[in-house]
């Protein structure tokens, strides 16, 4: 298999490893859900190993064992309602 090269901003580093990590979790636990699926565990299994390198990278890259963490938005506090229950639980 032929190498290519990229550049990226950390930030794209990050982004591109959030994005492909949940296309694998969509590939993993939606879609066999769905009519018709027909999984490549190979392919997925060589994606897993890319969002590790992803990881890595993006932690080499910041000189930091915790970037690679989401950077995800953290959720939103969940309001009660007028009984005192969450409405989401």
């Amino acid at each position: 298999m032929k190498n290519i090269k990229i550049e990226v901003t950390l930030e794209e580093l990050l982004l591109l490893t959030t994005l492909t990590s949940d296309q694998l979790f969509r590939r993993e636990f939606i879609d066999p859900k769905m009519p018709g699926y027909k999984g490549d565990p190979a392919e997925l299994a060589m994606g897993k190993d890319l969002v590790l390198r992803l990881k890595s990278m993006a932690r080499e890259a910041s000189g930091s064992p915790f970037i690679a963490a989401s950077r995800r938005a953290p959720a939103a506090p969940v309001s009660a309602n007028r009984n005192g229950v969450p409405d989401a639980v």
